[in-house]
């Protein structure tokens, strides 16, 4: 009888391989945009919705505001956001895009149909990985 302690029976160490390829294909289509992985999913964020406070921001993407913040300076210092303070609440600061950040989802919209072109997955399975992770995620 095999061990449960195997590499090979280990569902962490695939979704890690997983995702260290993920990112390498990633990282050359941001790259050539001059933003990295965590930033592009903040942008993915404020294109759906703009005006979002950190604290949203960071539960949206999982993110406390330790991690949050040096990104959104550097975006700031980029000229891809801007961070001000609500007009509402002081204490609640407000991302929104920059003309420069809108204007990267127009040179983004490849990227999703080239990853899934490099991965190679029929809709169906993608559909089928998209939902387990998406269980796994929320349990």
């Amino acid at each position: 009888m095999k061990s449960n302690l195997t590499l090979e029976n280990q569902l962490c160490f695939k979704i890690y391989s997983a995702e260290k390829k993920m990112m390498k294909l990633y990282r050359s289509y941001l790259d050539e945009l001059g933003i990295t992985y965590p930033q592009y999913l903040v942008l993915l964020v404020l294109w759906e919705q703009d005006a979002i406070s950190v604290k949203e921001l960071g539960e949206k993407l999982t993110l406390d505001s330790g991690t949050l913040t040096p990104m959104l300076k550097r975006m700031e210092t980029n000229q891809l956001i801007t961070r001000n303070r609500s007009k509402k609440d002081e204490r609640v600061v407000v991302i929104t895009l920059t003309p420069k950040g809108k204007a990267i989802n127009k040179e983004a919209e490849c990227i999703p149909n080239n990853f899934l072109e490099k991965v190679s997955l029929n809709p169906n399975d993608l559909k089928v990985l998209s939902d387990l992770l998406t269980k796994v995620v929320e349990r």
